[in-house]
């Protein structure tokens, strides 16, 4: 599997914003990204049951407003908002924390652009590895959705895989995570903070020691 890295990391935009989400002090988590495709084309791909898994996981549950949904291995939630082609609201369901996802279709021209946000509280989880936590994650999510739309078939997922701990796969890791630093420093101010959690995020995808640990 070829990938340009460069090219990857470049193609996201990122963001860190403050915001208070059902009476709880939240950081919200934006990547956008624009692809060649249509907002029509790119909700499908979103959206279609038999297409997500091509360049996602498998989802099951009853994939409607008000729905439950779950990804094989991964979160669930409830479908909260669906208004095609446009937005889509779940609840992001993991590990015993609930969090918030909001996706936006938006044309730019002859393309579409995609922007999410992941709404996540403050708390410890936070603190340690900050927005590239699921930053990177997302990141990696949207790298399949691109594969997929460029060639119009299914990313193999072991291949994907594989990649992903290969030497490309972990510089892709630590460019997003250090990418995710930056962000996080634009909005708190506390760049050494912020380059921590990034290392510290960096370390969890690629399987190494993060700096300063023993």
């Amino acid at each position: 599997m070829e990938i340009d890295v460069a090219r990857q990391v470049g193609a996201v935009v990122r963001e860190v914003r403050a915001r208070t989400h059902e009476g709880v002090e939240a950081r919200v988590v934006v990547a956008s990204r624009v692809y060649d495709t249509t907002v029509e084309d790119l909700w499908d791909a979103l959206t279609d049951p038999e297409r997500i898994p091509r360049w996602f996981l498998p989802v099951s549950g009853e994939l409607k407003l008000g729905g439950r949904y779950q990804l094989r291995g991964n979160a669930g939630g409830t479908i909260t908002a669906c208004a095609p082609p446009r937005a889509l609201s779940v609840t992001w369901e993991f590990g015993g924390q609930v969090s918030w996802v909001n996706v936006t279709l938006r044309a730019r021209g002859e393309a579409a652009e995609l922007e999410l946000e992941h709404i996540a509280p403050i708390n410890e989880f936070w603190d340690q590895y900050g927005p590239g936590a699921v930053g990177v994650g997302w990141e990696l999510s949207l790298m399949g959705l691109g594969l997929h739309l460029a060639a119009r078939a299914a990313v193999d997922p072991a291949q994907f895989q594989a990649w992903s701990m290969s030497e490309e796969g972990k510089a892709f890791a630590r460019a997003s995570a250090a990418g995710w630093g930056e962000a996080h420093a634009a909005l708190d101010g506390d760049a050494a903070a912020a380059r921590a959690a990034a290392a510290r995020t960096a370390a969890f995808y690629t399987g190494e020691t993060p700096p300063g640990a023993t």
